[in-house]
């Protein structure tokens, strides 16, 4: 059979073909037989559309790289994102089989043909497959970007929700935020790879030279197996730290859910803002102990934590407390200079300093923590005269 010949017995059998290849689908991919009418029904027209030219490139080869690329042309974009790049190779294996077991025996050279063209298919459905995925990438990122920026402007609405679901968050339950600085080569994937062996998942927002981490715990099916009990997001951030370019890392405070993640947020940035102040803070340093830098440079957040947590609890749990550690501090942290003002002995003010400490958390014989305390202390004293002066009885005429 000559080549003309058989150009024109392929065109007779294209319609046997394609209603032989849909039957080999529905009868051996179970995903084929799944779907929805209208998707099988668009599948079907890709394997139509395969076929067909298939014929036009056996009669014309140079003819490859553009009839090939045209068989995806035919599929409607919803099935793109619906049929994996493995289902389309399966279907491709499919026509080139019940195409090959049409042809057994008619011509070798249109068996060789079949094959390659088959391989020409396979590329196009990669190179389809691969640009789909390149688009993906840059939305998401577009968007992750966007989320990001969200929750450090504290601007969420009701969109954020299925945004975060949209990039594929995992996370569950506390959250917390890392700010820094970003590397000059930043390597997102290796960060990501880290997160996970970690068992937490991350949203990345790049802000110029600021790097910018939303740190969640991931869902127990995607930790890593030998991953010890939930670790402290402390150490979170310290295996995290070479993402980061060089200088200062501050880690916001734990919040309950990514709703709240704009409160670790703000706490992150007004420390990232301050932490130069201290010349020898850590890295990882926590927003919490950057709490005196940022009252002094105005972060009405740190004021109101400093009053919160340290001189209410302690003004509520006794005087004496309170009393004693502006003695010890304004005495330079000398306990005999304290007990001579106090009247006390030195053992007593050991005693005071030490329930101190178990009251807030803080001990006062560390000079950073001194300085936390001695901030705390003169905000509360403001803030409790100036609810004197404004709640206070109105004086009597004389």
């Amino acid at each position: 059979m000559d080549r003309a010949e058989t150009l024109a017995w392929l065109r007779r059998i294209s319609g046997d073909l394609a209603t032989a290849t849909i039957k080999r689908l529905e009868d051996s991919l179970p995903w084929y037989a799944e779907m929805p009418p209208a998707r099988r029904s668009a599948v079907g027209l890709v394997a139509q559309a395969g076929i067909t030219s298939f014929i036009q490139w056996f009669d014309d080869p140079d003819s490859t790289p553009w009839i090939a690329a045209d068989i995806f042309a035919a599929a409607p974009r919803e099935l793109l994102r619906s049929v994996s790049l493995q289902q389309t190779l399966q279907l491709i294996r499919v026509t080139v089989e019940v195409t090959e077991e049409r042809v057994a025996g008619k011509d070798d050279r249109l068996r060789e043909a079949i094959l390659l063209y088959s391989r020409e298919v396979a590329f196009a459905a990669a190179d389809v497959y691969a640009r789909a995925a390149e688009a993906r990438g840059l939305w998401d990122a577009r968007l992750e970007a966007l989320v990001v920026d969200s929750i450090l402007t504290g601007e969420a609405d009701e969109e954020l929700p299925s945004r975060i679901a949209a990039l594929g968050w995992h996370g569950h339950g506390e959250v917390a935020v890392i700010v820094g600085t970003t590397p000059p080569q930043f390597d997102v994937d290796q960060l990501r790879r880290t997160a996970r062996k970690l068992g937490v998942d991350v949203l990345i927002g790049v802000q110029g030279s600021r790097l910018v981490l939303v740190v969640g715990r991931a869902e127990p099916a995607s930790r890593a197996e030998d991953l010890p009990a939930e670790l402290p997001f402390a150490d979170i951030a310290s295996q995290l730290e070479p993402g980061f370019g060089s200088g200062y890392l501050v880690l916001g405070p734990t919040v309950p859910a990514l709703v709240d993640a704009g409160q670790s947020a703000r706490a992150a940035l007004a420390g990232f803002a301050v932490a130069r102040a201290w010349r020898h803070a850590p890295r990882p340093v926590e927003a919490d102990d950057l709490l005196p830098e940022r009252a002094l440079a105005g972060d009405p957040l740190a004021k109101l934590t400093l009053v919160e947590r340290i001189y209410r609890p302690l003004q509520a749990h006794s005087t004496d407390l309170v009393a004693t550690l502006w003695s010890y501090l304004d005495n330079g942290r000398s306990l005999e200079a304290t007990a001579r003002e106090l009247f006390v002995h030195p053992n007593t003010v050991r005693y005071r300093l030490k329930r101190v400490s178990e009251v807030i958390g803080w001990d006062a014989t560390g000079p950073r923590e001194a300085l936390i305390l001695q901030t705390a202390l003169v905000l509360g004293s403001l803030g409790t005269d100036a609810t004197r002066r404004r709640g206070g009885a109105p004086r009597r005429r004389a």
